[in-house]
């Protein structure tokens, strides 16, 4: 790879990380944020301001114990005493505020991304496309460890590695010109000639520092996409051991455990294979450092040793040319010192550009004009209506359809016809549709598999709405309109109702939200498939009653024959010979 490429790639990333890192200090708690960076910068300079009187007090300090000098010897262990208790003050407020600096950031980006993540149904279509040839590029894995995790990861390590890049270099700015005039120039002879180089000891802490710089790159550059693959691949195990959970009680009946156990083992194989070839690259690295590191140690005290043999320093400034190699030492290695941080950092990076870029191109949907009328006598509307399946594939080319009120509608068609994305479209929540929906306002649509949040039965009934807009002899009649009576005296307990209630409980208290909500208009996705007849026949007849009241209609999707003697009307889904235009047309009757 050319350097000319190797830099275009790092103005990209670098491009990138300023776009993720400004957002926070141009917000709403811009001042805050300021405020807290320039205290932190100014605690960074007066931290580096006091490693400089320290190297000024090595030579003291050192002279003193040379010379034998017990008065001067005092007065520098007073002085010292005073300067290392302005060094704790220092670095326990800069510690303080830098902690509170990356919880505010990660508190703010966190809420950001979680209202990108929520808006527009955004959570909805990255799950749809994920698993699509081609959106594969598009589709993050585990929105849910980029929050939680990967935004963590990201604020602590910029603020971190920023203030240390920062801090090397002030002190190397602040340690080059002491460590130029204490090193003196060094003469040797070549061809018959006297050279002579100044600030000797500068130029060898540098040419040390580049060598050691390109070799930690040239070891250490596996680690980036490593990492990259290691936080994907914990978090896939992390999500597959959720799933083993959310779905428990179906894995129990099918005595699935095995199947899982060698599913989860799998995937924890691959954790455990790109975390066994981030050791050995870790390994590399941290032998390459730790030599340098130690080598550093001894390296000043070798190369100032013919000066303090020869008479020409003393131990204090020997001591302090030490001290301040040391210092251009360690700020022209923070590259080497950080270099699996930095690793690290990148991936993070990486991932959350990913994340970020999947959300923006989420929110480009298709051309679907959408909106809710006031009126329920309206009636329901689609012109021109096209779907698309994520694989691509054209499902309804240009289709035209309407309801209006008084209607009963039965959506049928053969199993994996697209009824349910129909459904979907008609809700206004399919990205890849094109045309126009016009539906009334008072509308609700009930889904195969309805969600209730694990929280009291009052809440999950009145999900998404605000329980306390409804008092409890109406959550209570909703319950029994819906044939659930036995739990009208449990709105109070809190529970995981998605898996304490049956597949048909759950259908009757899907069902008892539409009864406490009273839509006019009602779209039921197989809403009464784990029924039982009996229960449907009188579920359906008060779905027919409260649409009838509302001057609405209800339009239903089911496969089972019975269903269809509460409908008057049907839309049926038929698989064209063309092909090419569309895999299914719709016919109404």
């Amino acid at each position: 790879m050319s350097l000319f490429t190797k830099l275009s790639e790092f103005k990209t990333f670098a491009g990138r990380a300023w776009g993720l890192s400004v957002p926070y200090f141009k917000s709403e708690e811009k001042w805050r944020a300021r405020g807290l960076l320039a205290a932190i910068i100014a605690l960074n300079l007066g931290f580096v301001y006091t490693l400089v009187l320290f190297n000024e007090w090595n030579r003291l300090f050192y002279d003193a114990l040379q010379d034998k000098n017990y008065p001067v010897f005092l007065e520098q262990l007073l002085r010292y005493s005073v300067l290392a208790l302005i060094y704790i003050i220092i670095a326990v407020y800069k510690f303080y505020l830098t902690q509170q600096l990356e919880m505010r950031w990660r508190a703010w980006m966190t809420r950001h991304y979680l209202q990108r993540w929520l808006d527009n149904q955004v959570y909805y279509h990255l799950e749809l496309t994920r698993y699509a040839a081609l959106a594969a590029d598009q589709s993050p894995d585990n929105p849910d460890q980029r929050i939680q995790e990967d935004l963590k990861l990201f604020t602590s390590s910029t603020v971190g590695l920023s203030m240390g890049l920062l801090n090397a270099l002030v002190t190397l700015l602040s340690f080059v010109s002491i460590l130029w005039s204490l090193s003196g120039a060094f003469s040797f002879s070549f061809g018959g000639k006297e050279f002579i180089i100044p600030g000797f000891m500068l130029w060898v802490a540098i040419l040390y520092c580049i060598i050691g710089s390109v070799i930690t790159h040239y070891v250490g550059r596996p680690l980036i996409p490593l990492n990259y693959q290691q936080q994907r691949r914990e978090a896939d195990f992390r999500h597959n051991l959720v799933r083993v959970r959310e779905y428990s009680e179906a894995i129990a009946l099918d005595r699935g455990e095995t199947v899982e156990y060698k599913q989860l083992d799998l995937r924890f194989s691959h954790v455990l294979a790109n975390y066994l070839q981030l050791i050995e690259a870790q390994k590399r690295l941290t032998m390459f450092t730790a030599a340098f590191g130690q080598a550093s140690t001894v390296f000043p005290f070798i190369v100032a040793a013919p000066r303090f043999f020869s008479g020409a320093i003393q131990l204090g400034t020997m001591m302090q040319i030490a001290s301040a190699f040391g210092r251009v030492q360690d700020s022209l290695s923070w590259f080497i010192d950080n270099y699996d941080s930095l690793a690290s950092w990148r991936a993070t990076t990486d991932r959350l550009t990913h994340f970020d870029a999947a959300i923006q191109v989420a929110n480009q949907k298709a051309a679907l004009q959408y909106q809710r009328t006031g009126e329920a006598s309206a009636g329901m509307h689609a012109r021109d209506l096209s779907l698309d399946l994520p694989t691509g594939s054209r499902l309804l080319s240009h289709t035209q359809f309407q309801a209006q009120p008084g209607d009963s509608v039965l959506l049928s068609g053969p199993s994996g016809s697209g009824k349910s994305t129909l459904f979907r479209a008609l809700a206004g929540i399919w990205p890849l549709a094109s045309g126009r929906v016009d539906l009334p306002q008072s509308s609700m649509f009930i889904p195969q598999r309805p969600y209730f949040p694990n929280a009291s039965l009052r809440d999950a009934l009145a999900y998404p709405e605000p329980a306390e807009r409804y008092d409890d002899e109406t959550l209570r009649q909703a319950l029994r309109d819906a044939l659930l009576p036995h739990l009208t005296e449990q709105l109070d307990v809190v529970d995981a109702w998605g898996q304490k209630l049956s597949g048909g409980e759950q259908q009757r208290l899907a069902l008892a939200r539409v009864f406490l909500k009273k839509p006019a208009w009602i779209f039921a996705d197989e809403a009464t498939s784990a029924l039982d007849e009996e229960a449907e026949k009188t579920l359906y007849h008060r779905l027919l009653d409260l649409v009838k009241q509302g001057d609405g209609a209800l339009i239903s999707i089911a496969h089972r024959h019975s269903v269809a003697t509460f409908h008057s009307r049907s839309w049926l889904l038929e698989k064209r010979v063309d092909e090419d235009v569309a895999l299914y047309r719709l016919r109404q009757t």
